[in-house]
């Protein structure tokens, strides 16, 4: 084609500077556009002068040629978005053998490519299953093959080398290119990975030890944590090496010992993968205190360490040491918004004494400090809002009066918005509907409340205070004991106490929800011009010629046997309002009745209390 474009160029209709790129587009037959993207040159319109070029989304584009020359770049048949263009099948099939599929990718983009490049070009028409797994047999491979270097940073790219590299050469070499310890560091987490691979363990292992001591007596001091992980990854190498200790070596248990390490800040700059390990490490170094310091230090760590520390302090059998922390920084209000994060996460019967609306309330206060002193507070307040189940759970045993003043204090919470606020509400009257009037700013409507009498209604209170108190604290333990039996999926004794759980906590809505309509009477005020509560009903069952008396008192009075009715049965709500001579019908077991007023009484003296007070009226024979 280069001779059809010189032509074009020798009659004017394209430059010269154009011929080269034209003839590489033609001969290679594919092309990459800045905006469109990957193309494939169909034809080449030498009397026209132009290409016609299929881009994705833009089949059987023409494109003069000129043009062309300026805005394409060629891609040679061998690169990868060529080959899948024309082979993805065989593709495919070369998917299986990883390092030469690779080697494709690199070659592309002028030998070197990041993961995510990689990745965009093979996902998903080439690898169409798991890539996380395709590209970590991937890597393992490239590591162990000579030509490749896999870098230690995901941002930085793989490069493939013609000359052949052992893995422990190059390994070597990034170690002593490293710059820092904390990158030699990073290195020797690379050489423990591929340690089955290397040709002569000893001999590397030993230049890595010599460095590496030497590094760590300058950095205990001045970086200990830094100075920490070297020791754990200098150590994990002489034991893999089959290396005796040497002499002089600086030990985990004398960074730990200098006056200048503070444990819980020391840690936090410890990698995350070595948490277990320096926690051991310094269980070992201080094999008196190192209960007391971790207890010391639970409020000052991240929510992550303090789940490393209460797994610490529960193996080692000082569960009552750690909740007796709990419970005074929870009480108090000291808690940090880390550690009130990590209980809210974890929170498991282990904690079911601690776990309460006061957990929330230290929540609330956690949060207004932090934000007081300027410091994030945004993952407790997030992970809040996210889990839906965590007030009602807090507040499932609590005293009605005490969700009261936990809907209260939330309501006047600086911490969240309205509209979050708003959600959290409502997410207590959904699990507390006693709070609704609270929430609304409206008082409970008259025509909803429960009119009961003292008595009954001391009985529902007490009935409630045992539930809360000490049948839900008794299950709550019986669940920690059950559990703590092992496998769930065969505990018998924790589903049992799970399900009595249900029960306990629906009675326990049902009464705040009956309490907080509950109005008190002693009835004395019953007028008897008309059937009202407090009154005694003398009728007569005009069907079978019977005269009844109905003593109708508050909701939770009843008791049939003594002829009084609650005032809402289906029976007293037929007499209400009724008067002397009136007749009224009431379905009661299924039959209709009907009755005539005789007379109506007081049922109570008043300043008389229930227990005091008459028997009801006997009805009087009817006439023959």
């Amino acid at each position: 084609m280069r001779e059809e474009f010189e032509k074009l160029a020798a009659a004017g209709k394209i430059e010269g500077r154009h011929v080269e790129p034209l003839t590489q587009l033609a001969t290679g037959g594919f092309c990459m556009h800045r905006s469109w993207g990957f193309g494939r040159i169909k034809t080449v319109d030498t009397v026209f002068a132009r290409f016609t070029i299929d881009f994705p989304g833009k089949p059987g584009h023409t494109m003069d040629l000129a043009f062309a020359a300026e805005s394409l770049k060629p891609i040679s048949k061998d690169h990868i978005l060529a080959r899948k263009a024309m082979d993805l099948e065989g593709l495919h099939q070369m998917a299986a053998r990883h390092l030469d599929l690779i080697k494709l990718v690199l070659n592309s983009y002028g030998g070197r490519a990041t993961a995510d490049q990689i990745q965009q070009a093979l996902v998903p028409d080439v690898i169409r299953d798991d890539w996380r797994k395709w590209w970590e047999t991937a890597r393992r491979e490239m590591k162990k093959d000579g030509h490749f270097v896999v870098p230690l940073k995901k941002t930085e790219p793989v490069v493939f080398q013609e000359q052949e590299t052992t893995l422990q050469n190059r390994l070597l070499a990034d170690f002593r290119a490293a710059k820092g310890l904390k990158a030699r560091v990073g290195v020797v987490s690379e050489v423990l990975k591929n340690a089955a691979d290397l040709t002569d363990k000893q001999s590397a292992a030993n230049e890595i030890l010599l460095a590496l001591n030497t590094d760590i007596a300058t950095h205990q001091r001045t970086q200990p944590a830094v100075a920490l992980e070297a020791v754990f990854v200098r150590d994990e190498l002489r034991a893999v090496a089959g290396l005796p200790p040497g002499t002089d070596e600086i030990t985990d248990t004398q960074i730990w010992s200098q006056e200048n390490v503070k444990f819980g800040p020391v840690l936090e700059l410890v990698p995350a993968a070595k948490h277990h390990r320096a926690l051991e490490s310094y269980k070992t170094a201080n094999p008196e205190r190192w209960h007391e310091i971790l207890r010391g230090s639970l409020n000052i760590v991240t929510a992550k360490l303090c789940r490393e520390f209460a797994s610490l302090l529960i193996q080692e059998g000082k569960m009552d040491v750690l909740k007796e922390t709990l419970a005074r920084l929870i009480n108090q209000h000291t808690a940090s918004s880390e550690l009130l994060l990590w209980l809210g996460r974890d929170r498991s019967d282990a904690y079911a004494d601690i776990l309460g609306p006061e957990v929330f309330r230290a929540m609330l206060t956690a949060m207004e400090r932090d934000q007081f002193n300027e410091k994030r507070s945004n993952r407790l307040r997030e992970f809040i809002l996210d889990d839906h189940e965590l007030l009602a759970e807090l507040t499932a045993s609590a005293d009605i009066d005490v969700v009261k003043d936990l809907t209260r204090a939330l309501q006047f919470s600086p911490v969240f918005d309205d509209m979050d606020k708003r959600s959290l509400l409502a997410r207590l009257v959904k699990a507390h509907p006693a709070v609704q009037s609270l929430v609304s700013g409206e008082q409970t409507r008259q025509d909803s409340a429960l009119l009961v009498s003292w008595e009954s209604l001391e009985r529902r209170r007490a009935e409630y205070e045992e539930l809360v108190q000490k049948k839900i604290p008794a299950n709550s333990k019986e669940i920690a004991v059950a559990r703590s039996y092992g496998d769930l999926s065969e505990n018998h004794e924790y589903k049992a106490a799970k399900e009595m759980q249900k029960i306990l906590m629906r009675r326990k809505e049902e009464l705040e929800a009956q309490l907080a309509r509950a109005r008190g009477t002693d009835f004395s005020n019953a007028k008897t011009d008309a059937v009202g509560i407090g009154t005694i009903v003398l009728a007569t069952d005009l069907g079978a010629n019977q005269a009844e008396s109905f003593t109708i008192l508050g909701a939770w009075d009843s008791d049939p046997e003594k002829g009084v009715i609650s005032y809402l049965s289906p029976v007293a709500q037929s007499l209400l309002n009724r008067k002397v001579g009136e007749e009224v019908e009431f379905e009661f077991h299924g039959a209709i009745h009907r009755h005539r007023i005789e007379k109506i009484d007081s049922w109570k003296i008043p300043g008389t209390p229930l227990a005091e007070a008459p028997e009801p009226v006997p009805a009087p024979q009817p006439q023959a």
